[in-house]
């Protein structure tokens, strides 16, 4: 078969160094990578590196190799262009029309999935002009991600670092894998919970679960490489921030219900894949509980967290809402499934089998998704991806 085409356009900021491990990624991978840089990137990158990396000429102009028409060739043959770094000039340029070298001319003959990864400083990537730049291009269907926040040039520190080449790449991946369809969720603002609440008995102790956050981190990043905004509440995950989500850490279950209330104000879908616990500890022992010899250790109360699936159901920020849950059954699956759909008034449940071995902690997973309409799809064993582009596929066909 022929390797996937892919163009890899890096234009002039800092960040370009770090696209060297972007092109390693997608070469190392089985694709087939062009770099188109600008003039100004290779300031911080040589025409040589590139050249080397992708085992093709690193062209920058129009006039190059004039006879092979390059400005149109390389953006009709591709079958995905990534653009990292995308400087503020580069979104600007590309959502303006402007071909003015080989990369923006490329921008234009592309009829494949386009991908941005921004890096800028945070001024920058708030300024209004840009925040517009951003939105058009989005309206276009391209897939703009969010840049992480950290460290930038200097010693300033915000919104605006180039995210982790390695989860650019997974954008990249999953978008191949749609192809056309990859921006369906475009200009769409979804919230996703991820991981498990801890709920503090002592300062050493806490009563939790196994939940990695692995299927919730699956949904952010399959619905960043389908064009969504995307807000994570990740509760005690240790898996790497998804590229191009806004990751909000949070704790307990109590700190869970007031972050996704607060992102879902605007959204238009959110999905509770959080394990979140049903129970805390009625007080908390502020020095640790110590054993005592002869002695039995003292009952542990327990008293309700806020049922945060319900409180989204009955109480949605905004018409058309669509509001997914996550049911972890050991026993009578769709029974159960089913009772609790009813119960906590969801528009979708995603219903599973755990147990030790089962679904917590693992890169797999098969669940029954079962619908307020009636519905219910089976999702066979597979990658935690999969099941996240059907919850995806099914939210998009219930998003007004």
């Amino acid at each position: 078969m022929d390797k996937p085409k892919v163009v890899l356009g890096v234009s002039g900021g800092i960040a370009a160094y770090k696209a060297c491990e972007l092109l390693r990624r997608l070469t190392e991978s089985g694709h087939d990578v062009r770099v188109v840089p600008t003039a100004s990137a290779l300031n911080f990158v040589g025409e040589a590196t590139w050249s080397a990396l992708s085992g093709h000429p690193a062209v920058t102009q129009v006039w190059e190799s004039v006879h092979e028409v390059p400005h149109v060739r390389i953006g009709q043959q591709a079958d995905l262009v990534v653009v990292a770094p995308a400087t503020a000039d580069m979104l600007a340029k590309a959502a303006h029309g402007l071909a003015d070298d080989l990369l923006t001319n490329t921008l234009l003959t592309a009829r494949c999935p386009v991908v941005f990864a921004p890096a800028m400083h945070t001024e920058m990537w708030e300024h209004p002009a840009t925040r517009e730049n951003v939105a058009t291009l989005r309206r276009r269907g391209a897939v703009v991600i969010e840049p992480a926040v950290g460290r930038l040039t200097g010693v300033d520190t915000g919104k605006g670092r180039l995210p982790d080449p390695d989860e650019i790449f997974e954008v990249c991946r999953r978008v191949l894998a749609r192809g056309p369809r990859a921006a369906d969720l475009a200009g769409r603002h979804v919230v996703v919970s991820a991981g498990g609440t801890r709920e503090p008995l002592d300062p050493v102790r806490y009563l939790g679960n196994r939940s990695s956050g692995r299927q919730g981190y699956a949904l952010a990043r399959t619905a960043v490489a389908r064009g969504a905004r995307v807000t994570l509440v990740s509760a005690n995950s240790e898996l790497a921030d998804p590229a191009g989500a806004d990751v909000v850490r949070v704790g307990t279950a109590v700190q869970l219900r007031e972050a996704v209330l607060k992102a879902a104000a605007d959204a238009d879908a959110v999905v509770m894949a959080a394990a979140v616990a049903d129970f805390r500890p009625a007080r908390y022992a502020t020095g640790k509980i110590k054993k005592k010899d002869g002695e039995e250790p003292a009952p542990v109360e327990l008293v309700r967290n806020p049922d945060v699936l319900a409180e989204l159901s009955a109480g949605r920020a905004r018409p058309g809402q669509v509001v997914v849950g996550f049911a972890a059954e050991t026993d009578d699956v769709l029974a159960n499934g089913r009772a609790k759909l009813a119960r906590k008034g969801c528009d979708l449940l995603v219903v599973n089998e755990v147990g030790e071995r089962r679904t917590f902690g693992s890169t797999e997973n098969e669940a029954v998704v079962l619908g307020a309409d009636g519905s219910a799809t089976e999702v066979p064993h597979g990658p935690k991806e999969a099941l996240a582009d059907t919850v995806w596929d099914l939210v998009a066909e219930r998003l007004c």
